[in-house]
């Protein structure tokens, strides 16, 4: 991994970077360790989990607004995906409290800010072109339905093609069966303690299982998890087909 910032007449310029960056590879961070380092604007902070690019990149972070902070207008070539994890997010559109997921599609712009403060849980640059759907969910008024086992509640998010997002409650001991995913999946636990045959993963939790992974996940303590399956390319095998 490559990374370096530079201060340069008061603004902080990220160099090209590669973070978790190899999409075929497993990957995983507790963010609750890791340090938060300065933006391009005063007063927001983030946490990289991973990155393939400079300053617009493929990334996907934690993002902390103080009080009072904004960002200026930019625009989402790749689009931009949010989860409100704390306070209250805004824009030019609207405020996102806490449990907010939004979805702005590829093209899209607007200039973001914080009155109160907030941490955002955000991916950029991921999204398909043909994506156009932008989505505003308040997720703690939602309905949640029965998921495949004893235990499990999904509160679907989006899906497009191959991707599925959702929110995912677990009841303490729940158990899930051994399963693939071909096109990959990606967590973020958001409360309690998730977990499967590699580790224990607490709430702050980020992992990424590559494409083709196999796992057996359960929570005897229960469990929220942000959960992405689908959207990672596939892996290639050595002659060039998918493996």
């Amino acid at each position: 991994m490559a990374a370096a910032s530079a201060a340069v007449a008061g603004l902080i310029i990220i160099e090209p970077m590669e973070l978790h960056a190899d999409l075929s590879q497993r990957a995983l961070f507790d963010s609750n360790a890791l340090d938060w380092t300065p933006s391009p604007m005063a007063g927001v902070e983030r946490r990289m989990l991973d990155r393939h690019g400079e300053e617009v990149a493929r990334a996907t972070s934690l993002v902390r607004y103080a009080p009072g902070s904004r960002f200026e207008r930019h625009s989402h070539g790749g689009g931009e995906e949010i989860l409100v994890l704390e306070g209250t997010f805004s824009d030019e559109q609207g405020d996102y409290p806490a449990g907010t997921y939004l979805r702005n599609p590829v093209g899209s712009n607007h200039a973001p800010s914080s009155e109160q403060g907030c941490t955002i849980l955000v991916k950029l640059q991921q999204m398909h072109s043909a994506d156009q759907q932008r989505l505003v969910i308040d997720t703690t008024n939602s309905t949640w339905v029965p998921g495949l086992v004893r235990g499990l509640e999904v509160l679907p998010l989006h899906a497009f093609g191959s991707e599925h997002v959702a929110l995912v409650r677990w009841a303490p001991g729940t158990v899930f069966q051994p399963h693939g995913h071909p096109g990959g999946e990606e967590i973020f636990v958001l409360d309690g303690v998730f977990q499967d045959e590699h580790g224990s993963y607490p709430a702050g939790s980020w992992l990424r299982n590559p494409p083709g992974s196999v796992h057996r996940p359960w929570s005897e303590a229960g469990c929220t998890i942000w959960v992405k399956t689908g959207h990672l390319p596939a892996v290639q095998a050595p002659d060039g087909s998918e493996a």
